[in-house]
């Protein structure tokens, strides 16, 4: 299987004394589902912007595709999707005009973007509202809208910063299943999440960090043979804060 994400000693220090990130490493390949668990102030959102070229990377390497994140930054946001934790979208646009203009910047042809918009807003149960203005959407509207630019692009990696919360239950199980569906396509996905029992059901890897560190690493079907992962999670993060 073909690598998608490689992180390789991946650090990330904010001052001289506080490493957000310490020495990670970990991949994806193709097809597979990771979910990155940590309390808040972990480090997952470092790493996830680190991933996603927002922050500068210093000291380890992150590849996206076989390419250096740090080196080839733009290349790799060709892709790659990313919804942040709290969404930033033009509020001034309708909901079709922004995802159109996703679809402008990744080059999605008139074909494609129409069959995939149908698509993904149907599922969202959100046609109706495409012609509306951003502004008047609330936040799970704005979190929908902006899983449906995501999804439109079809990336090769897709990177989500929590992103089931804001999301009611039917939403959520559409989000399962349009994550799975772009994996059996061939891509990867990286996501943050906070809700263990999402990640059991539906990761085929799971990471987790605690101060920094990646303290559990290795595959669902593995690590859950003789216990959840709510049992390894609250056992590492007190293993970690020993």
């Amino acid at each position: 299987m073909k690598k998608i994400l490689e992180i390789n000693g991946f650090s990330k220090t904010y001052d001289d004394t506080n490493k957000a990130v310490n020495n990670i490493s970990l991949s994806i390949d193709e097809g597979e589902i990771y979910g990155f668990i940590g309390h808040n102030g972990a480090g997952k959102s470092t790493t996830i912007k680190s991933i996603v070229g927002i922050l500068p990377i210093h000291e380890g390497e992150i590849l996206v595709g076989g390419m250096s994140v740090r080196h080839k930054t733009r290349e790799c946001q060709k892709i790659i999707g990313y919804i942040p934790d709290n969404p930033d979208i033009y509020e001034f646009m309708s909901g079709i005009d922004y995802v159109n203009f996703v679809a402008d910047v990744f080059s999605v042809s008139t074909e494609d973007r129409t069959k995939r918009i149908e698509y993904y807003a149907g599922l969202f149960d959100i046609t109706e509202a495409m012609g509306d203005l951003i502004s008047s959407y609330s936040h799970g509207m704005k979190q929908k809208i902006s899983l449906i630019a995501a999804f439109v692009h079809k990336p090769k990696l897709l990177v989500l910063d929590e992103p089931f919360v804001g999301l009611d239950p039917k939403a959520s199980a559409v989000l399962k299943q349009c994550m799975r569906e772009l994996c059996d396509e061939g891509s990867a996905i990286f996501f943050s999440t906070h809700v263990l029992e999402v990640a059991e059901k539906l990761c085929d890897k799971v990471g987790m960090l605690s101060k920094g560190n990646l303290i559990v690493d290795g595959e669902v079907e593995e690590l859950t043979k003789n216990k959840s992962l709510e049992d390894i999670f609250l056992h590492s993060m007190e293993v970690g804060h020993e």
